[in-house]
C-alpha cells in the first residue's frame, strides 16, 4: 500500500468529519469504539493476507489437526 492510499483515507475522513461538523451531527459510534473496529479490521486483513501467502503453513496446520492418520501416499500401516 502507498502513502497515497493512507492520504486519501485521511482526507476523506476529514471531510466526513466536516459534514458532520457543519450538520452539528455526532459520530455514529463512540470514538472508542470505532477504533477498536478499525483496528480489528486491520488485523483481520492482514491475517487473511498471511494465510494468502503462506498456503503451506496453513495446510501443515490443517494436517497435522485432522482425524485422519493415513499416510499421504494413500497406503496403510501393516501391523
Amino acid at each position: 500500500m502507498t502513502w497515497q492510499a493512507f492520504l486519501v483515507s485521511f482526507v476523506v475522513g476529514a471531510g466526513v468529519g466536516v459534514f458532520y461538523g457543519l450538520l452539528n451531527v455526532r459520530s455514529p459510534a463512540p470514538p472508542i469504539v470505532a477504533l477498536l473496529g478499525l483496528l480489528g479490521m486491520v488485523i483481520g486483513e492482514g491475517v487473511v493476507s498471511y494465510v494468502r501467502g503462506h498456503r503451506d503453513v496453513v495446510e501443515q496446520i490443517a494436517h497435522a489437526k485432522s482425524f485422519s492418520h493415513a499416510p499421504r501416499d494413500g497406503s496403510r500401516d501393516q501391523l
